[in-house]
């Protein structure tokens, strides 16, 4: 799809517009003159992107964990039109083939779990996990059990009120995978995901076979140390293509592993931006991944202890690699490619092992749940692979 931005006109920003309107985030129409031959240079207001326009945008986008950049590309296009379902307005099933998503669903979703029928994450994509609570309350409550939530399903769900309480089931239910797994890494599943370099407009010739060949470099080092501690692990994709975000989600859910790591590059106009970050998944309806908040924060704590790499945190995101993945996912942005610094940092052979031994613990440290821990940056591979050895 086209990307909109400030300057902009047309019905697909009048969409924009009415939805973002519709959310109380934008208040005024726009007011002005455009070029526009088709109606001798008069553009009505609401098909103008104006400074309202773009304010609202970057607000909706800090609101959804997407990039705030004030630009309507598919990613934040996709999340406008979820935001545009309230519940009530369609009739909600499963579709095999395009599942439904929205707002709308996310409610759905939030009064089952409330209920007691969902425990999994809250996360707007009417999928299976999502028809069988919808069929198990019909079920229970003398509905048909067709997995259908139409009027009927809606009135019934209205006279109820919340029966769960003392946190997330999800969460809840993450904790006690983890906790009952145990300490060893010996036998956990885990996807790496290497990024693919071409993806982002900043990453074109030279840069883009740097940055492919730098990240399947670390996923390569990652997977020998995590094999020789006992793990099995995979690779999302061969790295001959590009796939794109919910097909690495499709081949992680078929892996059906414990853990996904993603590993990407970071890109900005400004050759100043640098840094690590790592992100999880985590919406604007309160839910989100607690084990994939937790790896995100330890591998994001060692990189920044053992790395010249600034340390720009951890914060959660709707992206799709992120949202459609069963497993807990932890997506490490390891450095931006265009910044001279990090790049230079990346290149050396000896900082990407320093980052594989870096994520590996901080692997290590999520299944410990605290007991027999080391501080952040001085649990050494050689440590780890000796204690593995120990508990064998």
């Amino acid at each position: 799809m086209p990307l909109f931005r400030l300057g902009d006109h047309g019905s697909a920003v009048a969409e924009i517009r009415a939805i973002l309107a519709g959310r109380g985030l934008l208040t005024a129409p726009a007011a002005g003159f455009v070029s526009n031959s088709r109606t001798n240079g008069w553009t009505p207001p609401e098909e103008i992107f104006d400074d309202a326009t773009d304010h609202a945008v970057r607000a909706f986008q800090q609101e959804r964990g997407l990039i705030v950049d004030g630009i309507v590309g598919p990613a934040t296009y996709r999340a406008l039109r979820e935001a545009s379902y309230q519940l009530g307005a369609r009739v909600l099933a499963f579709r095999f083939s395009a599942p439904m998503v929205g707002d709308d669903v996310a409610t759905l979703q939030s009064r089952l779990q409330n209920l007691g029928y969902y425990t999994s994450l809250v996360d707007g994509v009417f999928g299976e996990t999502t028809d069988t609570a919808v069929r198990l309350y019909q079920s229970e409550y003398g509905l048909s059990s067709d997995g259908i939530c139409g009027p009927a399903t809606l009135r019934s769900l209205e006279r109820l009120g919340t029966r769960v309480t003392g946190g997330s089931p999800h969460a809840i239910r993450e904790e006690e995978h983890v906790r009952r797994s145990g300490p060893r890494l010996s036998g956990k599943r885990i996807l790496i995901d290497p990024g693919s370099g071409g993806l982002h407009d900043l990453s074109v010739g030279d840069t883009a076979e740097r940055e492919s060949r730098l990240l399947w470099d670390l996923a390569a080092r990652l997977e020998g140390r995590m094999a020789a501690a006992g793990m099995e692990t995979f690779l999302s994709h061969d790295g001959r293509g590009h796939p794109s975000d919910d097909e690495r989600a499709r081949v992680a859910n078929l892996m059906d592993a414990d853990l996904m790591i993603a590993l990407r590059c970071g890109h900005y106009r400004n050759p100043k931006a640098h840094g690590v970050a790592s992100f999880y998944f985590g919406n604007s309806h309160g839910s989100y991944s607690t084990i994939g908040r937790n790896l995100a924060g330890y591998i994001q704590r060692e990189i920044a202890a053992r790395t010249p790499l600034a340390d720009c945190r951890t914060h959660e995101r709707t992206w799709d690699l992120l949202r459609l993945t069963r497993m807990p996912v932890a997506l490490i942005d390891i450095g931006y490619i265009t910044n001279p610094e990090d790049a230079a940092t990346l290149a050396d052979s000896n900082y990407r092992n320093v980052i594989a031994e870096a994520i590996l613990v901080a692997v290590k440290r999520l299944y410990l749940l605290g007991q027999d821990d080391r501080p952040t940056g001085s649990y050494t591979f050689a440590e780890l692979l000796a204690a593995e050895e120990i508990s064998r």
